[in-house]
């Protein structure tokens, strides 16, 4: 974001990784850093749990699935890495879930 903020001129910035994921990978993995006894989906039902507690932890809205699905959702990240310099491979997926799941548990131990 600092570097779109600095450039010379504007233009429209999409920021993308040109890796493709699924949220559920991203959710997945968000979850095992904090959660230690996880379930993933129950077939037919996308819902996770807390093995422990019993308690959902995830659950997909049927309200919110697309009824045309798009084949892949993929941009290309070339124009930030010639104009701003950026690299989208600096962090990989594990490593970005990892700071973000951090950062926010810092938030959560303070209230505790």
């Amino acid at each position: 974001m600092w570097l779109i903020l600095q450039h010379d001129t504007s233009q429209e910035f999409v920021i993308v990784t040109s890796e493709m994921h699924i949220i559920r990978k991203l959710v997945t993995l968000a979850f095992y850093k904090v959660v230690l006894n996880f379930a993933g989906k129950v077939k037919g039902n996308e819902k996770s749990f807390d093995l422990k507690t019993g308690n959902v932890l995830v659950e997909v809205n049927p309200k919110y699935f697309r009824l045309c699905e798009v084949g892949q959702l993929l941009n290309d990240s070339t124009k930030h890495r010639l104009l701003l310099g950026w690299n989208s491979t600096k962090a990989s997926l594990h490593e970005l879930v990892r700071i973000m799941v951090e950062h926010d548990m810092s938030f959560v131990k303070k209230i505790e």
